[in-house]
């Protein structure tokens, strides 16, 4: 069933930043990654500089790159979507197609540089349904699609309920994993990451990575990427698997 705010998310789309690379038509790739990330008012500046060169630095690194080569096509792609606000999640880097080093470095800047979207509160389960909805309209076929959750807190105030969200998300054979930034004291020792794997986590191979705080956060999400590209979901571990910062072995 989907949903009862489901369709909120398609009109954003219509709003989000043209393509800067969409390459072939309708041509495939590996897999089409959504990086859904937390914009909320939770981040001030600093704290969201961070959490953007850690995107940056994690998507061109030659570790990320060698993932991707590996696969068949050796092609993903990406897009990032900012989230916080209810039914406010925002495209802020329509899709790019990431093959080798310089269509990384060019998705890389992108997403640095793409301007902060306006959020506030938690709404994770919104931003799940803004990036199914993002999937729907890829420009490239995959039979991988992934959409990866990272932020500092649970959800709050979505118009419908992440794990609702989320069992929607995999029911269109969407994998959900979560990146649990434990910034808060309230949500440290594994307290936010186990929030994660019972609301946001969801299909096979799916799991949960921890990072410390954001100086940690690129280090995590560069682990959670290559075990995203280069791990076909039949092969992944439990879907119930968690493990903080280099557990997967990146």
């Amino acid at each position: 069933m989907i949903p009862r705010r489901a369709l909120l998310a398609a009109p954003a789309l219509a709003a989000a930043p043209a393509r800067a690379q969409v390459g072939a038509a309708g041509a495939a790739v590996d897999l089409l990654l959504v990086l859904a990330v937390d914009a909320s008012g939770s981040i001030d500046a600093d704290e969201f500089a961070l959490q953007r060169d850690g995107i940056a630095e994690a998507i061109a690194h030659p570790a990320v790159l060698a993932a991707i080569r590996s696969r068949p096509r050796g092609a993903i792609g990406v897009a990032m979507v900012e989230w916080g606000s209810p039914g406010g999640a925002a495209t802020v880097v329509d899709w790019m197609r990431v093959t080798d080093a310089a269509s990384a470095t060019a998705a890389a800047e992108a997403m640095r540089d793409a301007p902060r979207s306006r959020q506030s509160y938690n709404a994770i389960g919104d931003a799940i349904l803004h990036a199914t909805a993002l999937i729907a309209a890829a420009p490239w076929r995959a039979e991988e699609r992934t959409i990866d959750v990272s932020g500092d807190g649970p959800d709050i105030r979505s118009l419908t309920p992440a794990a609702e969200a989320r069992d929607y998300a995999v029911a269109q054979g969407i994998v959900v994993n979560g990146l649990a930034i434990e910034a808060s004291s309230a949500w440290r020792d594994g307290r936010l990451a186990a929030a994660y794997e019972r609301d946001v986590m969801g299909g096979p191979g799916a799991f949960v990575m921890r990072a410390e705080d954001r100086r940690d956060f690129a280090r995590a999400l560069r682990a959670k990427l290559i075990r995203e590209v280069a791990l076909h979901p039949a092969g992944a571990q439990s879907a119930h698997a968690t493990g903080k910062v280099g557990a997967s072995g990146a």
